[in-house]
């Protein structure tokens, strides 16, 4: 920046003394060309005007063709010509710069040629040259003008850089501190967060986003790091389970049924398989894009999986629309067996099917006549690995990732799925967008 800076003042220092020189050179020239014209004005036969009446130059000659001066002022009396420069008939007027050597400076002359009307009155058509001169100021000629542009061009370089040196540095600033906070927040400490300037300006945006970033990526590592103690605590109780039963035929073989230790470890592994199973699925769901999908009858899929639910509590269906939805048909079919399964196993008595059309959305209700579900656990019933103690006693090979799959598909379609207050038993309400309203593609 301070280089760019120095070579737009240089520029603009080369055409400051050009224009300098050029004004100072042309009002020179102005009174030399008026003390010409004056003096050869007032020239008369046998007479010759005294330099006195000529105001404003310095040096003041008349030469003839032979070039010897036959009048001047004081100041150039006793001196030769000014210049040996003579204009021509047809361009009798000459401005130039010359510097004699009598003189410690250059001089800034003009050169009159008489007409040949009055060479011919005055001289016996002799041609005669009138020479005014100034000294050129002493600014010029020391090239002190120079040396101040150039002590202006420096010192303006130097303000310049220093100044955009504080501005740029004052502006950085903020975004130095956002990457020092940034560097320092690493996978064990995310809650710090970056300073945020006052204003609206892109540094103050920079620092919101990234304060929601680092919100958001304390969230996602937290939760791995609940998901990896939940998964890890589930797995732990088969693992220790079947070691335990292993352990005790090599230890007992007198005591111990191998066919019946077999079995157990059988059950145990298969329990195992079924955890893993889930976590895949779940883990599946979470990181990968859901498919396009395809228009699907709601109403049609739910009464194919009520079907194939032949046994359990009786299900009643009941539409009063037929809504079309878009979405992956084995992940909605799954979702809504997961839904009737779990109604099915908790109802005293039969399970309730609505499915209604409330604006935009498809709305799927489950309800049974069940113990019901608290408020306060209406919530952690979606996270991975979380059973209530009723579902423990009813399903005791349950793995607990049932609702979390099927909240995070619902999720994936751009539905919901919450559990609403109900007089009695639980209400898993599902909704889910019409297929006629415009949509993006199904993603997580």
């Amino acid at each position: 920046m301070g280089i760019v800076l120095l070579v737009v003042l240089t520029v603009i220092g080369i055409f400051v003394d050009g224009w300098i020189r050029s004004t100072i050179d042309n009002d020179v020239f102005h009174d030399t060309r008026r003390a010409a014209f004056s003096w050869a004005d007032a020239m008369r036969p046998g007479h010759i005007p005294p330099t006195e009446s000529v105001r404003h130059v310095d040096y003041l000659q008349l030469v003839d063709d032979q070039g010897r001066v036959t009048a001047a002022n004081p100041a150039a009396a006793g001196k030769p010509p000014l210049s040996t420069v003579r204009p021509p008939a047809d361009d009798r007027l000459l401005d130039l710069s010359v510097h004699p050597s009598w003189s410690d400076s250059r001089i800034l002359v003009t050169v009159f040629r008489l007409s040949p009307q009055a060479s011919s009155t005055v001289w016996s058509g002799r041609p005669h040259f009138v020479y005014a001169g100034v000294a050129q100021p002493s600014g010029l000629g020391d090239h002190l003008v120079e040396v101040g542009i150039g002590a202006a061009i420096l010192l303006g370089s130097a303000a310049g850089a220093w100044a955009t040196w504080l501005l740029v540095g004052r502006t950085l600033r903020p975004v130095r501190a956002i990457s020092d906070k940034m560097g320092e927040a690493t996978a064990r400490d995310l809650s710090l967060r970056v300073p945020t300037p006052p204003g609206n300006d892109e540094i103050a945006h920079l620092a919101r986003n990234s304060n929601r970033y680092l919100e958001r990526l304390e969230e996602a590592v937290s939760y791995q790091r609940r998901f990896a103690s939940t998964a890890s605590h589930e797995l732990r109780s088969p693992v220790a389970a079947l070691h335990t039963q292993l352990d005790e035929a090599l230890l007992y073989p007198q005591e111990v049924d191998p066919r019946e230790t077999i079995e157990t470890a059988l059950h145990t592994t298969e329990r195992f398989q079924a955890i893993l199973d889930d976590l895949l699925a779940y883990t599946r769901i979470i990181e990968t894009r859901v498919s396009a999908g395809e228009p699907l009858n709601l109403p049609a899929l739910l009464q194919e999986e009520i079907s194939s639910l032949s046994f359990g509590r009786p299900i009643l269906l009941k539409a009063t629309c037929r809504p079309t939805v878009l979405g992956a048909r084995v992940q909605l079919a799954g979702v809504l067996r997961n839904l009737l399964t779990n109604a099915q196993r908790h109802a005293h008595s039969r399970v309730e099917v609505t499915v209604a059309c409330a604006g935009e959305q498809a709305v799927v209700t489950v309800q049974d006549d069940g113990d019901g579900i608290a408020p306060e656990d209406r919530e952690r019933v979606f996270e991975p690995f979380v059973r209530l103690a009723e579902g423990r006693r009813l399903d005791p090979g349950g793995g607990g990732l049932g609702l979390a799959l099927c909240h995070e598909m619902v999720n994936a379609h751009h539905g919901s799925l919450t559990i609403e207050d109900s007089p009695k038993g639980a209400r898993f309400v599902l909704r889910l967008p019409l297929l006629d309203r415009p949509r993006e593609p199904v993603q997580p």
